[in-house]
C-alpha cells in the first residue's frame, strides 16, 4: 500500500486520534461520530470495540477513512451495546507495519477478572527494551505496535481490576500516552504525567459519558464540554459516575505545542484557548516580528488560513486567497501512475491566477519540514506571473524529530536541521522567508512573558531540540540528543 498522503507527505502527521462512550444506546454509532470528527489525526485506518451483555465483546477494524467504513449498517449492526471506544490512525509506510491490519487499534486482551480493550495516542520511548523483556519472558506480541505493550504489562500485572492492572503497567512505561480504555462495565481515561497529548471528558444526555482527544468530536454528537483529563490522572467512569485518581508522581506539565501551531482542529479548545484564535494571534506575532513590504497576504491552505488572517489584520496588507485548494481530491489517487504523481501538489493546490498576477505575495504556512511542497508552492506562485514571493512560517524552524506520537522525518531530513534560515531561503528560492521565533509563539498561546528557558510551559522539542523525555529507543539506535548549553 502507497503512502495515505502522497501529495501531502511534507507535513508532520499526529499518529492517532482516540474517542470512547458510555451510557448510550448504540454506543459504536457515537463512537463512529467521534472518529469522524478526529479523522484529521489519522487517515489510514480505524477501529471500535464495543461491549454488549449478551454478546460480549466485538470489534471491527478497517483500512480507510472512517465515512468509508463505519457508516454501513450491516456493519454497525455488529458493534451493540452502550459502551464503546475507537481509534484513528496515521502510520508511516513499511516502517512501522502499516499494511498490518493486526497493527490497528484498539487492541484487545483477555485477562483472569475479564477483557480489556485500549486505545492509545502517543509513543512509548522505551517500547523496544520493553518488547525484548516481555517477549524473554514468555508473551507472543501480535502487532508490531508499541501499544500492545500495555496488554502485556497489564497481563503480568498481579493487581485484581484492570485499572489497578493499568496503572502498574503504565508506571513502567516511558514516553507519552492519552489512553481511551474500557472493560465490560468501565470507561478509562489517562494521560501521562507530562500531558503530552491532548484527551477532553464530555458529557451527553443524563448518564453518557466521553472522552475525546478533541473538543471538535464532542460538538458532532450533542455532548458537553466538561474539562481536559489532567496531566498524570486516570479517570474511571462506571455507572453513570466519574472517579478520579493520580497515579503517578506528579510533574510539571508540558502539552504538545505543535498541536496548537498544526494538529487540532481549529473549532477545537485546548486549554481553555480556541486553536484558530491562537492560530491568529500566531499570524499577528508573526507581522511584528517579520514585516515585510507587499500587496496580498495569502494562506497555504488550509492549515496557514487563520495565521495568514493574523498576519493580514495585524500588517494592514490585503488578505486574499490566492491559493485555491481542492476539497474532493480525496482517496481518488491513492494509487497514482507516475506521470500523475508528477503533477504533485498541483493535484491539491490550485493558484487564483487573477489575484496573484503582478503581486507582491506573502504567503503564510504553518510549518516548513522538507521544503519540497513550498518549492512547489513558489513555482506555482511565479508561474501565475507574481512579482515577489515572500514566505512567512507560523512555526519556529522545524529542527528536531518528535518522538512523543508524530510522524516525523529522520533529522537528516529536516531542512532547518541542516541549514540556517538564510540558506533555507536561498534554497526555496524566495525574495524573503522568516519563522516565528519561539518566544513569539509562546506569546501567541498565552504566555505573555514568551518561553521559560529554564522551565518551558510546553513540550517544543520539534523546534528546540530539547526532550522532556530521554527516547531512550532512539539513543540506543545511535539517535544524538542535542549537547547540553
Amino acid at each position: 500500500m502507497p503512502p495515505a498522503h502522497p501529495f501531502d507527505d511534507d507535513k508532520l502527521h499526529e499518529e492517532c486520534g482516540v474517542f470512547g462512550v458510555i451510557g448510550v444506546t448504540d454506543a459504536a454509532n457515537f463512537v463512529a461520530l467521534g472518529l469522524h470528527a478526529l479523522q484529521h489525526r489519522g487517515q489510514e485506518a480505524g477501529g471500535i470495540v464495543s461491549h454488549d451483555p449478551e454478546s460480549g465483546f466485538n470489534s471491527a477494524r478497517r483500512f480507510g477513512y472512517v465515512r468509508d467504513n463505519f457508516t454501513k449498517q450491516s456493519l454497525m449492526e455488529t458493534l451493540p451495546g452502550s459502551l464503546a471506544i475507537g481509534h484513528v490512525r496515521y502510520s508511516t509506510a513499511g516502517s512501522k507495519g502499516a499494511t498490518q491490519i493486526r497493527d490497528v487499534q484498539p487492541f484487545f486482551g483477555e485477562f483472569s477478572m475479564g477483557g480489556a480493550a485500549i486505545a492509545h495516542n502517543g509513543n512509548i520511548t522505551n517500547a523496544d527494551a520493553l518488547r525484548r523483556e516481555l517477549i524473554e519472558r514468555g508473551s507472543i506480541f501480535q502487532s508490531s505496535s508499541d501499544s500492545e505493550c500495555i496488554i502485556h504489562l497489564m497481563a503480568r500485572s498481579l493487581q485484581r481490576k484492570v485499572p489497578e492492572r493499568m496503572m502498574d503497567a503504565l508506571r513502567r512505561v516511558e514516553g507519552a500516552f492519552s489512553i481511551v480504555a474500557m472493560t465490560r462495565t468501565k470507561l478509562i481515561g489517562v494521560r501521562d504525567p507530562l500531558g503530552v497529548r491532548p484527551l477532553v471528558i464530555g458529557r451527553l444526555g443524563e448518564d453518557g459519558w466521553i472522552l475525546s482527544s478533541e473538543t471538535c468530536a464532542l460538538d458532532i454528537i450533542g455532548a458537553e464540554y466538561i474539562r481536559e483529563v489532567e496531566p498524570g490522572e486516570m479517570v474511571v467512569i462506571e455507572h453513570g459516575k466519574l472517579n478520579s485518581m493520580r497515579p503517578f508522581v506528579p510533574q510539571q506539565s508540558r502539552f504538545c505545542i505543535f498541536e496548537h501551531v498544526y494538529f487540532s482542529r481549529p473549532d477545537s479548545i485546548l486549554g481553555g484557548r480556541s486553536v484558530y484564535e491562537t492560530r491568529r494571534q500566531i499570524g499577528v506575532e508573526l507581522a511584528r516580528e517579520a514585516p515585510v513590504d507587499a500587496d496580498l497576504v495569502c494562506p497555504v491552505p488550509d492549515s496557514g488560513t487563520p495565521a495568514a488572517i493574523g498576519y493580514a489584520h495585524e500588517s494592514g496588507i490585503p488578505y486574499g486567497m490566492g491559493i485555491i485548494r481542492n476539497q474532493y481530491m480525496g482517496r481518488t489517487f491513492i494509487e497514482p501512475t507516475e506521470q500523475i504523481r508528477n503533477m504533485g501538489v498541483r493535484l491539491k493546490l490550485n493558484v487564483n491566477r487573477a489575484l496573484i498576477r503582478g503581486k507582491r505575495v506573502i504567503l503564510v504556512d504553518d510549518s516548513v519540514v522538507r521544503g519540497t511542497t513550498s518549492r512547489k508552492i513558489k513555482e506555482m506562485i511565479l508561474d501565475a506571473g507574481a512579482a515577489e514571493v515572500h514566505f512567512r512560517i507560523a512555526s519556529p524552524p522545524t529542527a528536531w524529530p518528535c518522538f512523543y506520537g508524530v510522524d516525523t522525518p529522520q533529522r537528516d531530513k529536516l531542512l532547518a536541521a541542516t541549514m540556517s534560515e538564510d540558506e533555507m531561503r536561498d534554497y526555496l528560492q524566495v525574495d524573503s522567508l522568516r519563522f516565528i521565533s519561539l518566544d513569539g509563539l509562546y506569546r501567541a498561546v498565552g504566555e505573555a512573558e514568551g518561553r521559560n528557558p529554564k522551565c518551558p510551559q510546553y513540550c517544543d522539542a520539534c523546534f528546540s531540540g530539547e526532550y522532556p523525555i530521554e527516547p531512550a529507543d532512539m539513543i540506543e539506535k545511535g539517535f544524538e540528543m542535542k549537547a547540553a548549553e
